[in-house]
């Protein structure tokens, strides 16, 4: 992914984040990444490996390719 895929896929990470209500912390323990590395995937920082991908999309009751719709 380009660094521009990278921002949008965190800024829809961070959007369903808050939709649910639910605080860094919690959606980290949920998915089994570390603050600081979820913290890195909503601000586009870091690469996103597919297995983090899938652990979110649980977290979310979602399908890993809803994470990838980028229309807000």
């Amino acid at each position: 992914m380009d660094n521009i895929e990278l921002i949008k896929l965190g800024q829809k990470i961070k959007f369903e984040r808050l939709k649910r209500k639910l605080s860094q912390e919690k959606l980290a323990e949920l998915s089994n990444i570390s603050i600081h590395g979820l913290s890195n995937i909503e601000t586009g920082k870091t690469d996103l490996k597919y297995s983090n991908l899938l652990r979110i999309a649980h977290a979310f009751n979602m399908k890993a390719n809803e994470l990838l719709d980028f229309s807000l």
